[in-house]
């Protein structure tokens, strides 16, 4: 399986540790996320798609449109 969240790191020119820094977690925690020692939890997931200005289907692999679903007030 892909590993999006590794890719989306080094599409960005982030580091494990610069990542870990934004989020706030060590750089050993954002490192068993990365890699699937440790599930992503839903914090990880809502960062991450803050940061790359993703959705979280597109992190998990639910969809290959990296587009995000535009805020609750905007869809009414």
């Amino acid at each position: 399986m892909t590993n999006r969240v590794r890719e989306l790191r080094e599409d960005h020119d982030y580091t494990q540790q610069q990542l870990a820094d934004m989020i706030g977690i060590t750089q050993r925690k954002y490192s068993y996320l990365e890699t699937g020692t440790q599930p992503l939890t839903a914090d990880f997931l809502v960062a991450l798609a803050k940061i790359y200005d993703v959705s979280i289907d597109y992190i998990l692999l639910c969809t290959d449109t990296p587009r995000r679903y535009p805020p609750r007030e905007a869809r009414r």
